[in-house]
């Protein structure tokens, strides 16, 4: 069946249906990986997203029931030019194409990837849709207006609802969970942290009945700027427990110390991002899945007492921030991989050393 994946400029990519049948919107973004395409797919920072993937074959290894980064599908679309029919390995339980059918995953394939991750790179984040019912451009260009008016609280829709327990015998963490991963929970877990799971809206009070020795605020999808009670939480935290965030959970911190953020041009997702610790002087490969970041505005910084840890060796956007005199630091990438090299894992080890 045929398909079609048209941006809100009018640009539009002709191709074949891949998976469900239907019609999604989000906004479009691009992935340099060649691999971890089940955690991109199960990344609750994706929530909202259609995400185009670069890498010319998708789903060569298959899929499995272990390699997820949540218990459900986060993505809004997927486009590929060429999806593996016949994957070869021996952890693989479900085709590709069942993979998608089964989860209903509306995407595209046949398709160039690279050109369309070349346009939005000189044109900019944009939102798109991907449809199997139409191929009438207009129409569908008319429907994603007003799908793009349509305000969505991402990080409300995949948080979660409840609290939720996972005991240890280390450091007692609370987690503001604003849409936070499986790999992230992993690396509290392999130190031996007591965790304890929290809506993004829990109160200040509720997260001090649970005495903790450290927050963590966990990545998620969206603009921080849509968090103003989270931002005030976090703000009446500071100097009280140590706080950690990451991604949207530094966006946030920073928001809550007086920093200001902004949307990138394209946004950063992969797992090949050079890092540069400004601290130990080294350099990392990081994955990363962010469209904003904190501004690189140092004069403000130092009246705040903050200082920038980390910057993006790409293009010199700030990776990681933190206080003078408080236990307060927020890192904007993924230190935990998913996917990816894993380089950064040592700052966990920094967060339980903080509390």
């Amino acid at each position: 069946m045929k398909a079609v994946l048209v941006l809100e400029d009018g640009t539009y990519f002709s191709g074949q249906s891949l998976g469900a049948y239907g019609e999604v919107y989000g906004e479009v973004v691009f992935n340099t990986s060649m691999a971890g395409y089940q955690e991109i797919i199960t990344d609750p920072s994706y929530n909202g997203h259609i995400v185009i993937m670069t890498y010319p074959l998708i789903g060569n290894y298959g899929f499995n029931s272990e390699d997820v980064e949540s218990l459900k599908i986060h993505v809004e679309g997927f486009a590929v030019k060429e999806l593996c029919e016949y994957p070869n390995n021996w952890r693989n339980e479900i085709s590709p194409n069942e993979y998608f059918v089964k989860n209903n995953i509306v995407g595209i394939k046949g398709i160039d990837t690279r050109a369309l991750a070349q346009h939005i790179r000189q044109s900019g984040s944009m939102y798109g849709v991907i449809s199997t019912r139409t191929g009438h451009i207009n129409v569908l260009l008319e429907e994603l207006e007003k799908k793009k008016r349509m305000k969505r609280n991402l990080v409300d829709e995949v948080s979660t609802r409840e609290i939720i327990h996972i005991p240890g015998s280390g450091k007692k963490v609370a987690v503001l969970d604003f849409g936070i991963n499986n790999s992230v929970i992993k690396s509290l877990e392999n130190r031996g942290c007591d965790i304890t799971i929290l809506p993004c809206n829990t109160s200040l009070e509720d997260i001090l009945s649970l005495n903790p020795d450290g927050v963590l605020l966990s990545n998620g999808p969206g603009d921080p700027r849509d968090l103003p009670d989270a931002a005030s939480t976090v703000r009446q935290l500071t100097g009280i427990k140590p706080i950690f965030g990451v991604g949207l959970g530094l966006q946030v911190l920073a928001l809550a110390l007086g920093l200001e953020v902004f949307k990138l041009k394209f946004g950063h997702h992969g797992p090949n991002h050079s890092v540069k610790d400004f601290v130990t002087g080294r350099c990392y490969v990081t994955s990363q899945n962010h469209n904003f970041a904190v501004i690189n505005d140092r004069a403000t910084a130092e009246t705040k007492n903050i200082e920038f840890t980390h910057i993006n060796i790409n293009d010199g956007t700030i990776e990681g921030i933190r206080h003078k005199e408080l236990p307060l630091r927020g890192i904007q990438f993924y230190p935990e991989t998913s996917p990816g090299l894993g380089d950064a894992s040592y700052l966990f080890d920094d967060f339980v050393a903080m509390m």
